[in-house]
């Protein structure tokens, strides 16, 4: 179903997806500037952006290397479990009453679920499956839930098909969000919150199909540390203005 009326990614590298990847930082860190003793609940819209978008990344990862040597994948997987332990003491220090992990072993719960149903492999479909089983058994425990781990899925699924499948990952997105409790709150920021929710799937893929000929700069594995660093940042924050 390529064409014009699909939004399909191309596989060589280009800058999209690293702007991508650079506005999801932006609107986490917009999103947890919440917690530094501000009153700055309006960020709480923009900050939705941030977690289908880094899960939109992860799709387009997995969508663009499905032929690429396995070992580039089990790296990229290494990192995020890596990363999942060091963030969870910076995180843990800034979000005080956090009732979940981080959010990186939702990502990489995700990324196993979303490889599964790329590569198709016996071993790879176990370890999907797993992982499913795992987002399911602890969905509590996981910033985002079950529905956290099936986004990356549902993003993928959307790239070579025509745009208004971008309605599925939105409201996998929405359920991933609370949103018995945004709707019943009923207030601007929340109902604003759940827009976001629903328009953000649709709105990076639009980036990344749209945006190739930008060019930011890139974001390597280094950028993996911007995420406990920008906890601690934070929290010095936090506490000079305290």
């Amino acid at each position: 179903m390529h064409g014009t009326h699909t939004l399909a990614v191309g596989r060589v590298r280009d800058g999209a997806l690293d702007l991508l990847k650079w506005l999801a930082l932006l609107s986490m860190v917009l999103d947890h500037l919440r917690y530094v003793g501000l009153s700055l609940d309006g960020l709480y819209v923009p900050g939705r952006l941030a977690f289908p978008w880094f899960c939109l990344a992860i799709a387009a990862n997995v969508h663009r290397v499905a032929n690429a040597p396995v070992t580039g994948q089990w790296r990229y997987l290494g990192w995020l479990l890596l990363f999942s332990g060091i963030s969870e003491v910076p995180y843990r220090l800034f979000i005080e009453d956090a009732d979940t992990l981080n959010v990186l072993p939702t990502l990489a719960l995700g990324l196993l679920v979303a490889r599964g149903w790329q590569q198709k492999a016996l071993f790879d479909r176990g370890l999907a499956l797993i992982a499913l089983a795992a987002g399911a058994v602890f969905s509590s425990q996981l910033m985002f839930g079950f529905f956290g781990v099936l986004l990356p899925l549902a993003m993928l699924l959307v790239f070579t098909r025509p745009w208004y499948f971008s309605v599925l990952p939105g409201l996998v997105c929405v359920a991933a969000n609370q949103w018995q409790v945004l709707l019943n709150s009923g207030t601007p920021v929340a109902l604003m919150g759940l827009a976001a929710c629903l328009i953000a799937p649709l709105a990076g893929l639009v980036l990344l199909r749209y945006g190739k000929n930008v060019s930011p700069p890139a974001m390597r594995r280094w950028a993996y540390a911007l995420y406990p660093l920008h906890f601690l940042f934070l929290w010095v924050v936090r506490k000079a203005i305290g």
